[in-house]
């Protein structure tokens, strides 16, 4: 019976010792605060110095300007935002990984080039003039980072709890976010490079 009892109490600490292994590694963490960093200082450096024409400038009347771009991209970071506050309040469910899709399923299919179709909620209002809207985007991404660098969350055991058969778990939200910047980086390069895009310059403060 003692023997029994020293099993059973061996075979609980275990389990509980494997439960306290977090799934997030610190190189998950880096690798998440990396791309997050590199995607907001890449959107910075394509648009900060943009004259108030380069920032409005349509390609033709049913595609975005770059103004319109990075407010879409700041609509989606409340959007990233809620997804992944809800998410850690979830109950955690690393027995999920086993089902989950790959990481590498995220990443295809947010950096393939066949046109994603925005949802109204996400889609820009052309209300926010120019650099205002690297400002909205900056803020929120900045948020995004200090959490991401801060959080005790198991980011591979926290779900979206939804309705579809593979949910994402919050590492693979964060590959969205910041896959999503880049995305959007490809749109914005490509609007530059139109022969009636405006070619002057702005001043740099």
């Amino acid at each position: 019976m003692k023997q029994r009892l020293i099993l059973l109490t061996m075979l609980s600490l275990a389990i509980t010792t494997s439960y306290a292994q977090k799934l997030w590694t610190e190189a998950d963490r880096r690798y998440t605060v990396d791309n997050l960093k590199r995607t907001r200082d890449e959107l910075t450096r394509e648009t900060e110095h943009l004259t108030d024409a380069q920032w409005h400038f349509h390609e033709s009347p049913d595609r975005w300007s770059i103004a319109e771009v990075v407010e879409h991209l700041a609509l989606f970071e409340i959007i990233w935002a809620r997804e992944i506050g809800m998410g850690v309040r979830n109950t955690a469910r690393p027995d999920l990984i086993a089902t989950s899709k790959p990481d590498s399923y995220y990443l295809d299919f947010i950096m393939e080039s066949k046109l994603h179709q925005s949802q109204a909620y996400s889609r820009p209002t052309g209300f926010i003039q120019g650099k205002n809207n690297l400002t909205f985007f900056r803020t929120l991404r900045d948020q995004a980072i200090t959490f991401a660098d801060t959080t005790q969350a198991d980011m591979r055991a926290q779900f979206e709890l939804t309705a579809t058969q593979s949910p994402r778990n919050l590492h693979q939200v964060y590959i969205y976010q910041w896959g999503h910047v880049d995305r959007h980086l490809r749109q914005i390069r490509k609007i530059k490079q139109h022969p009636n895009y405006p070619t002057e310059t702005a001043l740099k403060k």
